[in-house]
């Protein structure tokens, strides 16, 4: 269940820190909350029900589960990409200084829905595990479980916001840089390996073995291997579940845990052999390797963000979304940009890393012939797992493979020992291979050009703001206005004068949406856009609303485009008066009306 956990909170988390809050939610508040209470409610009864047909057994319990969690990441998405969440959350954030604090409120809002699952699960638990609880505390150990998975994201994110907050603008310019950011996660990755183990010791309630031959039998086998770690047994599903673990990377904050179950179930030489698949872990440096691949992400992560908004600009189909929807662009672009990054990280996670995962696995297996001699102590304890758990021996997952293979490749080991080399060959190729790919495609984006992508669309992306702006507020014209404002300035000036025509039916009497109409059927470079008669009346209209030099400018152009040079130049002469500051300009345009024509001088 941990590694499908962390799935869920990689996506929940990506999706609430990816989205830009919305400047105006979908629903106002008193509807946002009654919406979500019914949301919260209805998840309720849906776990309530599905756990009552749960039936008896742990694995229609985590069956359930599964599916539960799944939907709960699925409704808290349409909370944040439906009704706005993190417009609401957003205050929380102290005005931008800590958005982390928003970013936590986030996590509980989905938090809350687990809660509300492991409300409903209690009792199929305590029937499962023969252990009673009441429901706070049942609760409570549940966070306890899964806080490990969140915890090193959120203390990342807070030491990011605090370094962030300093006076010292240098390192904040370093920590907005790729490898500034890089270099944080580095060292918080260092961070984590010494100080997060005890902290997953003490929440997950683990207890050091007691003294005595069992644990003095182990601690043997594991200083004949070269290997010193503290021994902890691990209540893990109230220590039912058969399983153990290997935590920490630093020998002295390095825990080997291990569940009653398992230490009950096996003899002395299956326990050694799980020893020394948990010790393989080690001496082939995994842990070490997990922190890797997680930072590979990161680095595939950023180098894929970059581009991604400047080729969603340039792509024709961002513009037909947008022509069919009624949302706003910077919801859709936000959406087209954080899509790929989810599909990219689930696919990393649910493949790459599983990949290496499952034959880390695999290679860990192998060690117990060089600590052990022989394959069997660790096929004899697979086979007893495989029968007390009750599962399917066949079951494969995306993290491990089934035990029924790991124990055919055991088998095969045993009679034939080259099969461990090919493997551990297979995959210093699969790693090499890794870090080459992820090498050239950063490299080659970060080499990529961007800002030529999307220089061609930055005006039609503005435009559908604004085009966004007057199919929100149809009414209002000063939105028309500066569309078509815009648009004579990239000179698409049919699409400006409709623009203005539309404006114009709403606000007749606005003296700048009659000038710059006038002034564009005057100077338009598309010859058949040109009307000087409607233009002049146009420019009187606007004259009479607003006497200024640049609105008189325009009245002086339109009676010369009729042929009325004297109005011409003694309007233009008002002008001249009106705004000292632009004499020259108005000189100029005395000087053209008193010798050119308006046809050829435009």
């Amino acid at each position: 269940m941990l590694y499908n956990n962390l799935l869920y909170f990689l996506v929940v988390i990506f999706v609430f820190s990816t989205n830009s809050p919305a400047a105006k939610p979908a629903l106002p508040l008193p509807w946002t909350l009654l919406a979500v209470a019914a949301i919260y409610w209805l998840y309720s009864r849906v776990a309530a029900y599905l756990f009552s047909r749960a039936g008896f057994g742990a694995g229609g319990y985590f069956a359930t589960e599964k599916k539960l969690s799944f939907l709960a990441v699925l409704v808290f998405m349409g909370l944040v990409y439906l009704l706005d969440l993190k417009h609401f959350l957003t205050p929380l954030s102290l005005g931008g200084r800590l958005p982390v604090l928003a970013d936590l409120a986030g996590l509980v809002c989905f938090f809350l829905f687990l809660m509300l699952m492991w409300r409903a699960a209690r009792i199929r638990y305590q029937q499962n595990f023969q252990r009673a609880y009441r429901p706070l505390a049942f609760i409570r150990s549940n966070i306890k479980a899964n806080l490990p998975i969140v915890l090193p994201w959120l203390s990342l994110s807070l030491a990011f916001d605090v370094l962030q907050l300093l006076p010292l603008p240098q390192l904040r310019q370093l920590l907005r840089s790729p490898w500034g950011e890089l270099a944080l996660f580095a060292l918080f990755l260092i961070f984590l390996t010494l100080a997060f183990p005890p902290l997953v010791r003490a929440l997950w309630g683990c207890s050091p073995l007691p003294a005595g031959p069992l644990r003095q039998r182990l601690t043997a086998f594991c200083n004949a291997q070269g290997f010193r770690s503290e021994i902890y047994t691990w209540p893990l599903f109230e220590g039912q579940a058969l399983t153990a673990g290997i935590m920490g990377v630093v020998p002295g904050l390095r825990y080997l845990l291990i569940t009653p179950a398992l230490l009950e179930a096996l003899t002395q030489d299956e326990l050694n052999s799980v020893l020394a698949h948990e010790i393989g872990h080690v001496k082939h440096l995994h842990l070490v390797l997990y922190m890797v691949l997680f930072l590979g992400f990161s680095l595939l992560a950023g180098a894929v963000a970059a581009p991604l908004p400047h080729l969603i600009l340039s792509s024709d189909l961002f513009y037909a979304l947008l022509s069919r929807l009624h949302a706003s662009p910077e919801n859709v672009l936000g959406v087209l940009a954080t899509a790929p990054l989810l599909v990219l990280m689930l696919v990393y996670f649910r493949f790459v890393f599983g990949y290496f995962i499952r034959n880390f696995e695999r290679q860990a297996d192998a060690y117990v012939f060089r600590a052990q001699g022989t394959g069997w102590p660790l096929i004899s304890s697979f086979e007893k797992i495989a029968q007390l758990s009750g599962g399917n021996r066949d079951e494969k997952n995306w993290h491990h493979y089934g035990i029924g293979e790991r124990i055919d490749f055991l088998h095969r080991c045993e009679t034939d020992r080259t099969h461990i080399t090919r493997h551990e060959r297979k995959l210093r190729l699969s790693l090499l291979a890794y870090f080459v790919m992820i090498g050239l495609v950063v490299f080659g984006l970060h080499r990529m050009e961007t800002g030529k992508l999307s220089e061609e669309h930055e005006t039609k992306y503005a435009e559908a703001v604004l085009m966004q702006k007057v199919r929100e507020e149809p009414k209002n014209s000063l939105w028309l206005i500066y569309l078509g404002d815009f648009l004579q300035s990239r000179q698409m000036e049919k699409k400006a004068v409709d623009a203005y025509e539309k404006a114009l039916k709403l606000s007749p009497i606005n003296a700048e949406l009659n000038n710059n109409l006038a002034w564009l059927l005057l100077t338009a470079k598309d010859t058949s856009i040109r009307d000087p008669n409607r233009a002049l009346t146009l420019a009187l209209t606007a004259a009479m609303l607003k006497e200024q030099g640049h609105i008189l400018d325009t009245l002086a152009t339109a009676y010369w485009a009729n042929g009325m040079i004297k109005e011409a130049m003694e309007t233009e002469t008002r002008a001249f008066r009106i705004d000292p500051k632009n004499q020259p300009y108005y000189l100029e345009q005395l000087e053209k009306f008193r010798n050119r024509q308006w046809g050829e001088a435009q």
